[in-house]
């Protein structure tokens, strides 16, 4: 297990073009041949062994040695019930049906029980597994840290609990493999998803939202959803602007993102709640509110700041961005 640590930033890689040439098209579903009988004395490769059925002419299984295009992150503060087996079950995911090199990142932030050691175990057991430790909580922190650390082209997060069906990831980074976007996030309010939880969670998610797109003139669709990605030269050009470290964390990225004018794509998913969650409700709402209150205010005084002086030429993210009229934000 490695300790957080100041890590400089790499350059920006470009994609190889065997990536792009590997790349599906999003939203396009892998079509399985049928299955291969095999005779009882031969036995089957050791990835179709391992994926529990030998096929063929299906998606390439990736190989965790090779250098990831793919870092998918997963914070975790006291999960030691779901870690294992969340665990186990994305590098299974990622190994037999993704196709693209990847590597799973645990971030530890501030656990008090057997976290910490659960992800050490399955790091020296798994391939394409590493761990890193902090000792403060905080989603946005730990997806801080790990972002900023990864050699990965693409990085992504989700919640442990994998509420989000896997099924997703592929359209979910597809796009930003091939330069289409530079931001992707699962949406649970756009047409196609299906989502099974509670009323209250679904009307203060639809009210949280409506209030972004009327106090901050969002155009995505749901700020909050644990599924996320991004091109990793992108999100470490736009990390230093990001100010909060805990749940908001999501939602002020992607707001400046869309104020540097960058394409966020959605991928409508398939989300089930998690009836174990532990997060409180009346607590988030109230710092989501303070951090709403707090980049409108920086949007006010940017503009008078704007407004007194004359415009420099400064080197930004946006400069090779598209225009706002540009921008694509799908559903």
């Amino acid at each position: 297990m490695q300790r957080a640590k100041p890590v400089g930033l790499s350059a920006p890689v470009t994609l190889s073009a065997k990536h792009l040439l590997r790349m599906p098209v999003p939203f396009a579903i892998p079509v399985r041949a049928s299955l291969v009988v095999a005779s009882r004395d031969e036995d089957p490769p050791d990835h179709d062994r391992a994926c529990g059925v030998l096929v063929e002419n299906v998606v390439p299984v990736a190989d965790p040695t090779q250098q990831p295009l793919v870092d998918v992150v997963v914070p975790v503060h006291n999960e030691e019930r779901v870690l294992e087996s969340s665990v186990r079950r994305l590098r299974s995911y990622l190994d037999c049906e993704f196709g693209f090199p990847a590597v799973v990142t645990v971030v530890d932030n501030g656990s008090t029980d057997a976290t910490a050691l659960i992800a050490a175990r399955l790091e020296a057991e798994l391939g394409g597994v590493r761990t890193i430790h902090i000792e403060d909580n905080g989603r946005g922190r730990a997806l801080r840290v790990a972002w900023a650390g990864t050699a990965a082209q693409v990085v992504a997060y989700m919640d442990v609990d994998l509420s989000t069906s896997l099924d997703a990831l592929l359209p979910l980074v597809a796009p930003l493999v091939s330069g289409h976007s530079e931001l992707a996030i699962g949406t649970r309010l756009a047409r196609g998803s299906r989502v099974v939880r509670g009323l209250r969670r679904e009307l203060i998610s639809r009210a949280y939202n409506l209030l972004l797109k009327v106090l901050l003139h969002s155009g995505f669709s749901d700020a909050q959803c644990g599924f996320k990605a991004a091109r990793a030269d992108v999100v470490r050009r736009l990390l230093p602007e990001v100010v909060d470290e805990g749940w908001f964390f999501d939602t002020e990225l992607l707001v400046r993102a869309e104020r540097h004018k960058l394409r966020i794509h959605e991928v409508p998913v398939d989300w089930v709640e998690d009836t174990d969650s532990r997060v409180d409700l009346v607590r988030t709402s109230q710092e989501d509110l303070r951090g709403v209150l707090r980049l409108l205010r920086d949007k006010k005084q940017r503009r008078l700041s704007t407004n007194m002086r004359p415009p420099a030429n400064t080197d930004t993210i946006d400069d090779k961005a598209p225009s706002r009229e540009d921008k694509t934000v799908t559903s």
